[in-house]
């Protein structure tokens, strides 16, 4: 995984997936993942506790840049930068 990275890291678009459970939260980044441009970065928005382990799974497998990960209370949020 790869971060820190000094291209511009501001979200292109935003994926809500609250509410939802693994695996759905990343099979609806990897779709809309999709249907970005090279170095755009999506922004995720997730509440499911197994989000913090899948997407930098995700990330890992499919060679996407992690740029951000965090928390705020209950709302897990991620930043992917599509390669």
């Amino acid at each position: 995984m790869k971060t820190g990275s000094k291209l511009n890291t501001s979200p292109s678009d935003t994926l809500d997936t609250r509410g939802l459970k693994c695996p759905l939260p990343v099979l609806k980044a990897r779709k809309r993942l999709q249907s970005l441009s090279p170095g755009a970065v999506l922004r995720v928005e997730a509440t499911d506790p197994m989000a913090v382990i899948d997407f930098p799974h995700f990330c890992a497998e499919s060679g996407h840049e992690l740029v951000r990960q965090s928390q705020r209370d209950e709302l897990y949020i991620f930043e992917i930068r599509k390669v």
